[in-house]
């Protein structure tokens, strides 16, 4: 049975499987990352991991600690904090990198954390980085990262696999930034959402890992959980280029456990590039893909994004026309501020000043890439240019520290989101763009070109395939769990329907509110009839992207406490899905039926109920309504385990309890 290369990548990190199971899109399964990622919120996910009752890590080789986020604060509470967070991965003996070495995704790549054809995860949506190294790297919710740091393990579906293919080059000036700012805004209708990403094609060649870092990194804002380019000569070279560099920096703070040469780095050594060069993870041929997305990076020119939105894309040409004049402008964050991108504004900006009333900030990546900055001039000249810098880490990109836009003030940055009061007041505008646009901007006081270049309409096509027909599976199911489950469906037609709408945020801090008081309010904010309709035993089928918005639990729990069997849905947001199985209750894409439900009840009344009965086979991956028969994935053991144990918690503390 052919693979995709993230297919292949999950079945080396899967654990439990069946003797001979065969990874595929869809699958539940139990993962077992190379390492998870936390920053400054592993003090969050330290509460989690002594609330379950945990006192010590499965491998302490996997997590990694980092504090990047706000680095800008020395008040006694955030140093107490960090203090706190370096102490006990001291304790647990953990990788800890204190503020000041970096924004954790940069060091995650540096250190050799995120090495090609492995998996790892953070709890932090731009773990989506590592993709440019060939690593599948994906976000997880802290109760997730709570759980690894216990037993090592946590639970994935593997999403829907989408093909991107790069062909050709671009032409001088253009960068990746600008294709994937092209990518976000010419395929902006959730094209991608919630899928896994694999860049192919002949343009890949062309694309420096400082390029395929940044467009990996913002496949999340395009609304994919992982974007992963193949491990190439490229790769192999970088990294063969970091093995130099660490031998000459040397190998104080890193730790002694070995994976290759006496006395190497324990991750980044040439037993361990060789072998890479060697076996190099690929896609079968004929591997299945959700869909294939084509771009030719030759019709790519600059772009820019926004405002207050990532896949509203404008030509750099057609927004120089309307003369958008700026306040602030930022090269900061993990996205745009490396070595190279740190090069291209200081070409841009050599021997010119800031505009007069424009304030323009830096800050590196890491303390490496700064060191380095320096070292080739290229930070000095910014400074001289009349740059603010700032410490390593996150800051403005996340609204923290100083530079933050003001009432009515407009923005442009180097950054990967723009979201309305992200990076400040909510009356600011902010926009998007490459670093050598950034800089042209902050010395033009205005969004402005950094060179002259011909303006094209980018070329990209996209095409869906229909899944091959596989006929019925089966899957093996565990004792205690129900083989078939029936209930009256609640038809919810609404797409996108966000936590708001499903648990009000006015009931989300209240920390004495019952489970009986979570159940009356479920829903009212979408439809006050629902509460009026629904029965205990009922299921629910939803539209696409259902419980999209916050990360807030009781958007799961709450219809769970109503005694709502299970949520079908066209898609689910990711962060629901997680929260709703980490708690035990099951959640199942069912396109096909929602297309049948819009079909009879139309989109008239925010919740029907249907009268239609459904029975879930669960062991034969079907479910049935009067004659009609609809395929869903197999729910594996690791989703029925979740559900048996009556979520993640629990598992955790029976498997602590076992061991």
């Amino acid at each position: 049975m052919t693979q995709t290369l993230i297919e292949k990548i999950v079945q080396q990190h899967a654990v439990g499987l069946e003797p001979g199971h065969v990874v595929k899109s869809g699958d539940f399964i139990s993962i077992q990352p190379t390492h998870v990622m936390t920053h400054d919120n592993t003090g969050a996910v330290m509460g989690k991991f002594k609330a379950i009752g945990a006192s010590k890590m499965a491998n302490p080789r996997q997590p990694v600690f980092t504090l990047d986020h706000n680095v800008q604060d020395k008040s006694e509470t955030n140093l107490k904090k960090y203090a706190g967070i370096e102490a006990f991965g001291k304790e647990m003996g953990v990788d800890f990198y204190p503020a000041g070495r970096g924004i954790g995704h940069q060091i995650m790549c540096e250190e050799g954390y995120a090495w090609p054809g492995t998996l790892a995860v953070a709890s932090d949506s731009h773990s989506n980085m590592y993709g440019g190294l060939g690593c599948l790297g994906t976000p997880v919710v802290r109760t997730d990262a709570a759980a690894l740091w216990a037993t090592g393990r946590t639970w994935w579906q593997v999403p829907p696999i989408t093909k991107v293919e790069l062909i050709g080059k671009l032409r001088k000036g253009v960068t990746g930034k600008d294709i994937i700012i092209t990518l976000c805004g010419l395929f902006n209708n959730d094209e991608v959402l919630n899928h896994v990403l694999e860049f192919i094609g002949d343009g890949i060649a062309y694309l420096s890992i400082d390029e395929r870092l940044t467009i990996a990194n913002m496949t999340t804002e395009w609304g994919a959980l992982a974007g992963v380019f193949p491990s190439d000569e490229i790769t192999a070279n970088w990294l063969k280029n970091r093995a130099e560099f660490i031998s000459k920096r040397g190998l104080e703070g890193v730790p002694s456990d070995n994976d290759g040469e006496n006395g190497s780095h324990p991750r980044i050594n040439h037993v361990r590039i060789e072998r890479l060069i060697t076996n190099p993870l690929k896609a079968d041929s004929g591997a299945f893909y959700t869909k294939e997305i084509r771009l030719d990076l030759g019709s790519v020119s600059p772009h820019i994004s926004g405002p207050n939105h990532v896949k509203i894309m404008t030509s750099l040409y057609d927004a120089v026309g309307k003369n958008i004049k700026i306040d602030k402008a930022y090269l900061v964050s993990c996205v745009n501020s490396r070595v190279q991108d740190l090069a291209d504004a200081a070409k841009v900006i050599k021997g010119q000043k800031v505009a007069a009333g424009v304030e323009f900030y830096i800050a590196a990546a890491s303390s490496e890439v700064q060191a380095e900055s320096e070292t080739r001039g290229d930070w000095q000249t910014l400074v001289d240019a009349g740059a603010t810098p700032l410490p390593p880490g996150c800051g403005p990109c996340i609204g923290l520290g100083v530079g933050l836009l003001g009432p009515g003030e407009v923005g442009i940055s180097a950054t990967n989101r723009n979201f309305k009061g992200r990076m400040g007041d909510p009356t600011a505008e902010a926009y998007l763009a490459s670093p050598s646009v950034v800089a042209a901007s902050a010395i033009a006081g205005k969004i402005a070109p950094p060179f002259e270049f011909e303006n094209s309409a980018p070329d990209g096509q996209i095409t869906v395939n229909e899944k091959p027909e596989t006929g019925e599976g089966s899957v093996r199911l565990l004792e205690g769990f129900p083989e078939l489950l029936e209930g009256e469906i609640i038809f919810c037609y609404q797409d996108n329907l966000n936590t708001d709408g499903i648990y009000p945020g006015k009931y989300t801090y209240i920390d004495d509110f019952t489970p009986e008081q979570m159940a009356k309010v479920v829903m009212e904010n979408y439809d006050p009839e629902f509460e009026k309709i629904v029965e205990k035993g009922d299921i629910i089928v939803g539209g696409y992207n259902f419980g999209t918005g916050s990360s807030r639990e009781q958007a799961a729990t709450s219809l769970m406490y109503r005694g709502i069997q299970m949520v079908m849905a066209g898609s689910f947001s990711q962060t629901y899905k997680r929260n709703a199985i980490n708690n035990g209750f099951l959640v199942i894409e069912v396109p096909e039926l929602l297309a049948d439900l819009k079909s009879e009840f139309g989109e008239t009344k925010l919740s029907v109920k249907t009268g239609w009965k459904m029975q879930v086979d669960f062991k034969n991956c079907k479910i049935s309504i009067g004659g009609k028969k609809y395929p869903i994935n197999p729910v594996g053991t690791a989703a029925q385990e979740l559900i048996l144990t009556k979520g993640l918690e629990n598992w955790v503390k029976e498997r602590i309890n076992k061991d």
